[in-house]
C-alpha cells in the first residue's frame, strides 16, 4: 500500500523533535551544565550539540520551508546557546510541523525546488529533497546530538531516542517533563 509524503516525513520528525526534547531535560537533570551541553562534541573540529539540534530543526521545519519557498539554503543564523533555548527550538519546531496539512505535503510532489548554498546548487524534485537529503540529514543529526549526550553519561537509551511510536493499539506512556 503507497504512503503519503507526509506520511514518510513529517509524523518521524514530530516523534523525534519531542524525544530531544526529553533527552536535553535528562541532561539538565543529570547536573550538567548548560555550557556541557551545548558544547558538547566528540572532536574538536565537529560542530557542538547546539549545531546537531539546530539543524534537526531545519531539516524538519525548514526543509518544509524551502519545498514552499522553492529554494532551501543552509542556516547561518546563531547557534542556541542555552539548553532552554534548545529546547524551546524544538518545541516550536513541534508545534509547527502539527500545524502542516497532509493535503499541503503531499501536493508537493513532482515541485521542483533547488538546494543553494554558497559553493553548490542542486536541483530536486520536493519528494526527493525531502526523503533524500533533509530527513538524511534530519536523522544523522538527531542521532549525533543523542550520542553526544550519551557521551556526557546522561542516562537515556534507544527508548527514549525513539521517543513515543506511533504503536497501533498498545497504550504508550508519556513522560513529560520532570
Amino acid at each position: 500500500m503507497p504512503i503519503s509524503l507526509y506520511a514518510a516525513v513529517v509524523p518521524s520528525w514530530i516523534q523525534i523533535l519531542e524525544a530531544a526534547r526529553l533527552w536535553l531535560v535528562a541532561a539538565e537533570s543529570a547536573g550538567l551544565s548548560d555550557r556541557e551541553i551545548v558544547d558538547a562534541r566528540l572532536i574538536e573540529d565537529m560542530l557542538p550539540l547546539s549545531y546537531q539540534v539546530k539543524s534537526m530543526v531545519v531539516h524538519s521545519v525548514g526543509a518544509i520551508e524551502g519545498v514552499r519557498a522553492g529554494v532551501f539554503s543552509p542556516d547561518a543564523s546563531p547557534l542556541p546557546g542555552s539548553v532552554g533555548a534548545l529546547r524551546e527550538r524544538l518545541a516550536d519546531a513541534r508545534t509547527e510541523l502539527e500545524r502542516i496539512e497532509e493535503l499541503e505535503v503531499d501536493a508537493f510532489i513532482g515541485r521542483a525546488m533547488r538546494f543553494q548554498s554558497d559553493r553548490h546548487s542542486v536541483e530536486f524534485r520536493a519528494e526527493d529533497f525531502l526523503l533524500s537529503f533533509s530527513q538524511p540529514n534530519f536523522f544523522f543529526h538527531a542521532t549525533t546530538a543523542y550520542d553526544l549526550l550519551r557521551m556526557q553519561g546522561v542516562p537515556i537509551g534507544k527508548a527514549d531516542f525513539l521517543g513515543s511510536p506511533r504503536a497501533r493499539g498498545v497504550e504508550t506512556q508519556e513522560t513529560g517533563d520532570p
